[in-house]
């Protein structure tokens, strides 16, 4: 609520007009045959009662729960003196906006009774007048029980909404975090893999230029085409269009080994088309970067790459004949390893890195379709 007066969230014309037939209307039809100084008395109580309710609304800490008392020991007089329950009805609308719980049903329960007790005991002093204000006490006895809980639920939706508007906001910022970790992913095992294959075939393309022309003329073409390739993987990397396939990426591997004068063998069969997409996507990346690591660190002559597809995983290892992860004078980049184990770990995959006779990488994926496929035959 914007202002102290407001009886209705978002409607400050209503809660005006809520005061003013609640409150002000009341007081003259009440008053209108007492005296004077009965008048004067009656109107200093409702001044310090809208001084006590303003103050109590700029009151965060204990001091308002003294106002709301105050409030009502002023509305429990009022009632048994001259029949004046209307204060009760704003005292509730107020109590509404208690947010600690239990302070809000201690004074939810005290409210009702002092209102009830009030009322009762006025029946017995002006039997005659409470009679006539009965369709009014009526309607302030459901106020008080009803409207506590109407702004109460209503201030707690705002701030539901309040949460749930801020954890939107994060979690918009932490996707926008997630896809830009995602592309960076993905254009360090792109590139990687391409710019490593475009380094050694310079290097080829140099050393052949006073030998073979011919051959460094094939070489830069190569390297042309790769760079190409490069190009329009990132394009449609960056665009979110590409579908990577593990028999592309074994062509792609098979090229960089060769040009990197390591021999490739490979083993094991797997029926591709019924990897699903996510998975495919996920071991070719791992393939590619495993493979840029081979090349770049391992010193190796031979790299061994075996891919096992069974009904509920899918196995790829790599392994390579080189001096092993542990001897190497300069280590596989982190971003490329930690990158892998991100992707094998959003697919609940596991990712082993270990030394034998040279450094083996081993991932394994879960073949969901597959093994949704196999499940259902057997059923």
């Amino acid at each position: 609520m914007s202002n102290w007066y407001s009886i209705f969230p978002k409607n400050p014309l209503l809660s005006i007009s809520t005061w003013i037939l609640f409150c002000f209307v009341p007081l003259y039809f009440v008053f209108r045959t007492t005296s004077t100084l009965i008048v004067s008395i009656a109107v200093a109580i409702l001044i310090v009662y809208i001084i006590c309710f303003r103050f109590s609304y700029s009151t965060n800490n204990g001091l308002v729960y003294v106002c709301i008392s105050l409030e009502m020991v002023i509305n429990a007089v009022m009632t048994v003196l001259f029949g004046y329950i209307y204060f009760a009805f704003f005292t509730a609308f107020f109590i509404g906006r208690i947010r600690h719980t239990v302070g809000f049903y201690i004074m939810y329960g005290l409210h009702i009774a002092m209102t009830v007790g009030s009322i009762i005991g006025g029946f017995f002093i002006e039997t005659e007048l409470f009679i006539k204000e009965i369709p009014f006490i009526v309607i302030v006895v459901f106020g008080v029980i009803l409207g506590p809980f109407y702004i109460y639920s209503t201030n707690k939706r705002d701030k539901l909404q309040g949460q749930l508007a801020t954890a939107n906001e994060r979690i918009s910022e932490l996707s926008v975090y997630e896809e830009r970790q995602r592309i960076a992913r993905d254009l360090h095992d792109t590139l990687g893999q391409k710019l490593s294959m475009v380094g050694l075939k310079s290097d080829l393309a140099i050393r052949l230029v006073k030998k073979d022309q011919d051959a460094a003329i094939q070489e830069l073409r190569d390297i042309r085409q790769t760079a190409s390739i490069a190009l329009k993987e990132v394009r449609e990397m960056v665009s979110n269009m590409k579908a990577v396939k593990i028999e592309d990426e074994l062509l792609h591997v098979q090229q960089i080994l060769t040009a990197a004068d390591i021999k490739m063998i490979i083993e094991g069969k797997s029926e591709f088309n019924h990897i699903p997409a996510i998975i495919g996507n996920t071991l070719s990346m791992c393939l590619k970067e495993a493979v840029n690591n081979v090349v770049r660190h391992s010193k190796a002559t031979e790299c061994k790459i075996t891919i096992k597809q069974k009904s509920d995983v899918i196995q790829l290892t790599v392994l390579d004949n080189g001096i092993g992860i542990s001897n190497m004078n300069r280590k596989p980049s982190s971003n490329g390893l930690n990158g892998m184990k991100e992707r094998v770990e959003f697919v609940n995959g596991d990712l082993e890195i270990s030394e034998e006779n040279g450094t083996l990488v081993k991932v394994t994926l879960p073949n969901v379709i597959m093994y949704q496929k196999e499940n259902s035959k057997r059923n």
